[in-house]
C-alpha cells in the first residue's frame, strides 16, 4: 500500500445533479437540495459542515437544468438593496453570508446521469492532487459538538487515511445501504476490510452501513476511470472505494450526531421536528404546538 497522505482536506464536493422524483411535484421546479428545514435549505446545512471543517473549495456537481443552487450562492443584489434601505441588517447579513469571505464556490456541469462514482469523477480538474470530502446533503446530520466532517477530517488528519461516515443499522435494513467490515474500532474509527453494496441481511458482513459523507484520496479519480459501469450503467463509487481498499487505508468512522435521511419524507420530516425543537426562538412554541396536534388526534402526551 501507499503511504497515507495526511494533508488536510481543503475542498468538498456537493452532487447535486439528481432530479429529487421522491418529492414531485415540489421538486418540479425546486431542486431537493433547496427544500427547507427551518430557515435554511438542505445545501446550506452541508456547505456549513464542510466550512466548519476547512474546507474553502466548494465543487457543485450540477445538470444543465438546474440553476436555484447556483442563483442561491450568487449575489442576489436587488434583494440586499431593498434590505439595505429598509434598515433589516440582520436580515442583509444572512443574504450576504451563505458563502462567508474567503469560500469560492465552483459549479461542474455533469452531462449525464451516470451514478455518484462519476458525479465525483467530475470534480477531478479542480481537486487536482490532494484529499478531499463529498457530502450529500440528503444526509442532514444534527449535533450539538462539532460536525460530523469536522470530526472525520481531524481524524483522517491524523491517519492520513480516506475516511468514510459509517452508522449502526438493524440487520433488516443493510439491503439499503453499503455496508462495511472493519477491524476492531478505536476513537470511533475502525480499517475498512470490505465494502459491500446492498447486501441483503444473510449476506451482509456486518451492519455498519454508509452514510452521505467521505474523505477520499485523490488516487480514487483514476479507479472512477477505469470503474466498469454497474447496475443502471452508472459507475458506482462503492466500486471504486473497494478497489481503493487494495491500494489505501480506508477508515470507517462512527460520528457523533443524529443522521436524517432527507431524501426520503418521513426524513425531512423528523429534520424539521428535530431542528425546530432545538431552535433558539421556536423550541418552546414547536413543542406546543407539536404536543397539541397529539392530543388533537387522541396521542397521549409525551413528557
Amino acid at each position: 500500500m501507499t503511504q497515507p497522505d495526511q494533508r488536510r482536506i481543503r475542498k468538498a464536493v456537493f452532487p447535486v445533479a439528481g432530479l429529487g422524483t421522491r418529492f414531485l411535484p415540489a421538486t418540479k421546479t425546486v431542486p431537493k437540495e433547496m427544500l427547507p428545514v427551518i430557515d435554511k435549505p438542505l445545501i446550506q446545512y452541508a456547505v456549513d459542515e464542510a466550512i466548519e471543517a476547512g474546507c474553502d473549495t466548494l465543487i457543485f456537481i450540477t445538470n444543465r437544468y438546474k440553476h436555484a443552487v447556483a442563483d442561491y450562492f450568487d449575489k442576489a443584489y436587488e434583494l440586499e438593496q431593498k434590505l439595505e434601505r429598509a434598515g433589516k441588517h440582520e436580515q442583509l447579513a444572512l443574504v450576504r453570508n451563505v458563502l462567508p469571505e474567503g469560500v469560492r464556490a465552483v459549479f461542474v456541469t455533469q452531462t449525464e446521469a451516470l451514478g455518484l462514482g462519476h458525479a465525483v469523477l467530475c470534480a477531478k480538474e479542480v481537486i487536482g492532487d490532494e484529499p478531499f470530502a463529498v457530502l450529500l446533503p440528503d444526509d442532514l446530520i444534527w449535533n450539538r459538538g462539532p460536525g460530523a466532517l469536522k470530526q472525520m477530517a481531524d481524524a483522517a488528519a491524523a491517519s492520513g487515511c480516506s475516511s468514510i461516515a459509517v452508522q449502526d443499522v438493524p440487520p433488516e435494513k443493510t439491503a439499503s445501504y453499503g455496508i462495511v467490515a472493519t477491524g476492531d474500532f478505536a476513537n470511533r474509527q475502525g480499517r475498512i476490510t470490505r465494502i459491500v453494496e446492498k447486501p441483503s441481511p444473510e449476506s451482509a458482513p456486518s451492519n455498519l452501513a454508509v452514510v452521505g459523507r467521505y474523505i477520499l484520496s485523490p488516487r480514487i479519480f483514476g479507479i472512477l476511470e477505469s470503474t466498469t459501469p454497474g447496475a443502471g450503467g452508472e459507475i458506482q463509487l462503492t466500486d471504486a472505494i473497494e478497489r481503493l481498499l487494495g491500494e489505501e487505508c480506508v477508515d470507517a468512522y462512527r460520528f457523533r450526531g443524529t443522521r436524517f435521511d432527507c431524501g426520503t419524507h418521513i426524513g425531512l420530516i423528523e429534520a424539521t421536528i428535530r431542528y425546530a425543537l432545538d431552535h433558539e426562538k421556536l423550541s418552546d412554541a414547536a413543542a406546543q404546538m407539536m404536543q397539541s396536534a397529539l392530543r388533537e388526534l387522541g396521542v397521549e402526551e409525551i413528557s
